[in-house]
């Protein structure tokens, strides 16, 4: 997962107006696969996955985080849902931001197929908005989907990826391994399902779905997902 961002040209031309936002992040952002910390921790990735084999189809919902932000703070966080990432080089997945920009709250919506670089969607994302991401594999290409629940506006794309792994699926909030986490308070994922292992279900439904909390590279919890009950679930925001 990545994210080098080339926004402007966007919000140039006005794709990009999110609620109180004008400008596009002026740091750059990089997704990446799991990076692990000891069991059950990594210093990117806060949330669930599954992992096994064949695995064709993942979505989940959530409402939009609002970014507190300091003074000149420059900070990213990633509510999304994908495929592969956590025992793999590739990750397939779609999502949303709330950023801080110098100091300012910034979002917007994205997918990516890494290791190429994030693509931004032109659509307007304002905190509070219930967004829904999915993911399909289906003969050779992917199809990701992201829909604003709140505003009815939608975007879908399929892409051909033939290193494609197909070992995991997840519902993560994603920061920096190496930079601020911006204050993101409280994302919650509901409506999570997937298909792995031959089997259809959600979250809840999966014997090995293990939770992921995101740490410094001291060990201490930069955030913390809850248990999960009727296939939702939450992650808190602890520290930058």
């Amino acid at each position: 997962m990545k994210r080098l961002l080339a926004l402007a040209a966007l919000v140039a031309m006005g794709a990009i107006c999110p609620a109180g936002v004008s400008a596009a992040p002026a740091h750059g952002i990089v997704h990446a696969p799991r990076h692990t910390w000891g069991r059950g921790t990594s210093t990117n990735w806060s949330g669930y996955d599954i992992t096994g084999s064949g695995a064709t189809f993942v979505s989940g919902t959530w409402t939009q985080p609002t970014a507190t932000c300091s003074t000149g703070e420059n900070s990213w966080s990633s509510p999304w849902v994908g495929i592969d990432g956590d025992t793999s080089n590739t990750v397939e997945q779609i999502g949303t931001d709330s950023d801080c920009t110098n100091g300012s709250p910034t979002y917007y919506a994205w997918y990516e197929m890494y290791p190429k670089k994030l693509v931004q969607i032109p659509m307007t994302v304002n905190p509070g908005d219930s967004f829904t991401g999915e993911v399909t594999y289906s003969g050779g290409a992917f199809t990701l989907t992201l829909t604003d629940n709140t505003t009815a506006a939608t975007f879908s794309t399929t892409i051909s990826q033939k290193r494609a792994h197909l070992t995991s699926a997840e519902w993560i909030e994603e920061g920096p391994s190496n930079g601020g986490l911006t204050d993101f308070g409280k994302v919650t994922f509901t409506n999570t399902s997937a298909t792995i292992n031959g089997t259809t279900g959600s979250l809840s439904s999966f014997s090995n779905a293990d939770p992921i909390t995101m740490v410094t590279n001291s060990g201490m919890p930069r955030a913390t997902p809850s248990n999960v009950k009727n296939g939702s679930f939450s992650v808190t925001w602890n520290q930058s």
